[in-house]
């Protein structure tokens, strides 16, 4: 019964595939055009996207060549060809800028650098692109259905950039690099202060700060505690509600203290 089933589906295949080369050899290109728009509507974007290929040459400035444009443009991303849907969806906006289907294939223009986007821990270029873009799409069509839609996928890019630069901060503070640590915690309160991870920032701003100065040299130490300090004091200004203030009044202490036994050390070797 396997072996049956799995010679049907050769067959089906075979006579398929040279079905579609019988079509793909036509010269009548009226027919090309029904057989791509049967495949694309069968959601065989393979084949619907190597006939749209030659009928958009084909059909260029007829009545044909705006749903042909659209649907080649939707072969490529169905495909996962995401770079050139970008470049096919933007194609489309200049050259039907009045098209009702302009707005969505504006859309989908940002939409492609969103699919493209990948994991935290890589190049986040991509990311960004999305951002923009997708800021583009609101600025530009304002009464938009999608803008909901836009502005969540923002979100989510934000949310991914957030993610890497605090796996960045992390990295250089395991790698007991804290200036460098310091400044990226830095980076990401100044660069995502709506973040509810903002007094978590600053606290392992705090740390990072504690460390630096606890390798200084002896004569930097009193400058670098102090950092510390007014550290500590903007972390208790801004968050006076937080859990972490407890953390943050220990590095205070220590901060201070160690600030006291310094300069008593150089009242000493003064005397």
């Amino acid at each position: 019964m396997r072996l049956f089933t799995v010679l049907f589906i050769g067959l089906v295949t075979l006579n398929s595939c040279s079905h579609f080369s019988k079509v793909l050899k036509s010269n009548d290109y009226d027919y090309k055009l029904r057989m791509a728009d049967k495949y694309y509507a069968e959601k065989d974007y393979n084949h619907a996207q190597q006939l749209f290929e030659e009928l958009f040459r084909i059909f260029k400035g007829s009545e044909h060549f705006e749903d042909i444009y659209y649907k080649f443009a939707y072969c490529a991303y169905y495909l996962r060809d995401y770079a050139n849907a970008e470049n096919l969806f933007k194609g489309f906006v200049e050259v039907f800028p009045n098209s009702a289907k302009a707005e969505e294939m504006d859309y989908m223009r940002a939409y492609t650098f969103y699919k493209q986007s990948p994991k935290p821990e890589l190049d986040q270029t991509n990311t960004s692109k999305a951002i923009g873009f997708m800021q583009t799409f609101i600025s530009t069509h304002p009464g938009s259905p999608r803008i909901k839609e836009a502005t969540a996928i923002i979100d989510k890019c934000r949310n991914k950039l957030e993610v890497k630069d605090e796996k960045t901060a992390e990295l250089y503070f395991n790698l007991a690099q804290y200036k460098a640590a310091a400044i990226s915690y830095n980076s990401l309160l100044n660069g995502y202060p709506d973040s509810d991870k903002s007094d978590q920032y600053k606290l392992l701003l705090i740390r990072a700060d504690y460390q630096y100065a606890l390798q200084s040299v002896e004569e930097k130490k009193p400058e670098r505690f102090g950092i510390v300090v007014t550290q500590c004091n903007e972390f208790i200004d801004r968050f006076p509600d937080s859990k972490l203030t407890k953390n943050v009044q220990e590095y205070l202490n220590l901060s201070q203290n160690t600030i006291k036994a310094e300069k008593n050390e150089q009242v000493k070797k003064a005397s």
